[in-house]
């Protein structure tokens, strides 16, 4: 019997050949009603339903999501098998790589009950690479991580190894690979441990790998000292920064202790503090930390120490700020008052660990000018005019939603034509524009805006993921791409960039009752 991965390849038995635009019709098709029943559940979630109907809506979320990994991973196989995999060189800062992969699975781990972190003894380099490429693999690596691993979390990591070549990790504290899954779990189409209840195409590390390949590069799987797994990538990679050095970093002779009872929060603050030239002191529970720190150490305490959900005391003698999840924003005034000299978001940021263990060293006044964790910070466009360009009424309808949650006026087109009429006689801070439209396409509607001496910021939004696609919609004259199904927290990123709404009143994302997917 054949292997499966020979039909996504050359020609078929009748001589027809898939190509790319055939490719991204079926990638559209495929998405497209699946972006519809995502949103809806994710809209579904976030009203007031009976805790059988909320175990419904998880399961037919979960089932869809699942679905739609099964179908980007068959169709990237297919694609990346069709041709040469093309790289696109450009500067990466490796911290920005690493915190983009980690905060886009951060929504999905904490649904899980799971920390996710990372942290680079080189936080400032700067890498010559495909960053798109880059974070392909890492999602892989780190997504699958966050599927199989039950409780604990994962843990990505970059560092340099031998002269010019960079080792990327993701660890985590799952059931692990066997050695006799280990020489095969690369191959397309193989599985690790086909029993397991939750089982994928058997692709995405099959993709990895050929992605690996293509930087001169390789991949592999280890066994963690925890018993965990270690999926890695290291290739040669040109460094434009020089690595930062420690002894000289904002934490210089500064003390931090660090508690947690998860042991992936532990490693990447204690990591996170070494990078930053500081020294960490790390325990599991607070009563182990208080011997081993002193009255001028700061201490960086996770609000999960609290059982039930209650909250952690500070100690009465020391500074120490908070580990919240950005679910748990509710919290941060509260801990304030008890005498908490301030928070820290999860995943940590190294920068924002630096700057708040300095500004919990200084005076009550001074800490009160550091500024809001952005994953906690008002609606991100209140009082912007928007215009939605979307046929599809399911999608138009998780579009304006999440608009609206984030302040925006919505108002609503439903073709190319319809678009271009609105802005004839009305003014928009941002358009968000579908590109498949039922008589001319979002590239060409954007076209004639901008020959109409039209300047406002279009947003793509399109079921398409290729890299292709976003090279079309700029050259069209868009200013950035939004992949289907729409995550709150792209939404909220483009708006910030791109729209220019009143800033005068602050207004705050309505919460969800569940954590939102990236």
């Amino acid at each position: 019997m054949g292997n499966p991965a020979d039909h996504l390849h050359g020609p078929d038995a009748d001589g027809v050949q898939i190509s790319t635009g055939q490719l991204a019709a079926l990638s559209h098709e495929f998405r497209t009603p699946l972006s519809g029943v995502l949103g809806m559940a994710r809209l579904l979630e976030g009203t007031r339903l009976s805790a059988e109907q909320r175990a419904y809506v998880s399961a037919m979320r979960d089932s869809g999501e699942h679905l739609l990994g099964l179908v980007n991973e068959l169709l990237d196989y297919a694609r990346l098998g069709a041709g040469k995999v093309e790289l696109r060189i450009a500067p990466v800062p490796v911290e920005d790589l690493l915190r983009a992969v980690c905060e886009l699975l951060s929504p999905r781990a904490h649904e899980k009950g799971l920390e996710i972190a990372w942290a680079s003894p080189d936080a400032e380099a700067t890498l010559l690479a495909d960053e798109s490429r880059l974070r392909q693999i890492l999602l892989n690596f780190a997504g699958n991580a966050v599927k199989f691993t039950a409780s604990g979390g994962v843990l990505l990591g970059a560092a340099p190894t031998q002269a010019g070549r960079w080792r990327f990790t993701v660890t985590d504290t799952g059931p692990g690979v066997s050695q006799a899954a280990q020489d095969l779990i690369f191959e397309a189409f193989a599985q690790s441990d086909p029993s397991h209840q939750q089982t994928g195409s058997g692709l995405g590390l099959a993709i990895a790998r050929r992605l690996a390949l293509a930087m001169n590069g390789q991949v592999g799987v280890e066994t963690a000292a925890h018993g965990g797994a270690v999926f890695w990538f290291e290739a040669p990679f040109e460094t434009l920064a020089p690595a930062s050095v420690a002894s000289t970093g904002p934490l210089a002779g500064l003390r931090v202790g660090i508690a947690s009872p998860n042991l992936v929060v532990r490693e990447a603050a204690s990591r996170q503090v070494l990078a930053c030239g500081g020294t960490p002191v790390v325990a599991a529970q607070v009563e182990e930390l208080l011997p081993m720190t002193g009255p001028q150490d700061v201490l960086l305490l996770d609000h999960a120490l609290g059982q039930g959900g209650r909250k952690v005391r500070r100690p009465f003698d020391r500074p120490a700020l908070i580990l919240l999840a950005p679910e748990e924003r509710d919290r941060i005034a509260r801990y304030r008052a008890s005498g908490f000299c301030g928070y820290l978001i999860k995943p940590l940021r190294r920068a924002s660990l630096a700057e708040r263990v300095l500004a919990a060293l200084q005076s009550a006044a001074d800490q009160t000018q550091a500024p809001d964790d952005d994953r906690v910070a008002p609606a991100a466009a209140p009082g912007a005019r928007v215009l939605l360009v979307e046929d599809n009424p399911v999608n138009a309808l998780l579009a304006r939603t999440l608009l609206t949650r984030e302040g925006c006026g919505v108002d609503h087109a439903l073709t190319g034509h319809e678009a271009l009429a609105a802005l004839k006689v009305g003014t928009y801070d941002l358009v968000l524009m579908d590109m498949r439209l039922p008589d001319i396409t979002g590239e060409e509607t954007t076209r004639r805006l901008r020959e109409a001496g039209v300047e406002t910021p279009v947003v793509a939004l399109t079921a398409n993921a290729f890299q292709e696609d976003r090279e079309s919609c700029m050259a069209a004259g868009m200013n950035d791409f939004l992949v289907k199904p729409l995550a709150a927290d792209a939404l909220r990123g483009a708006l910030s960039r791109w729209a220019r709404g009143s800033q005068d009143a602050p207004v705050w994302t309505e919460a969800a009752g569940r954590a939102k997917v990236g």
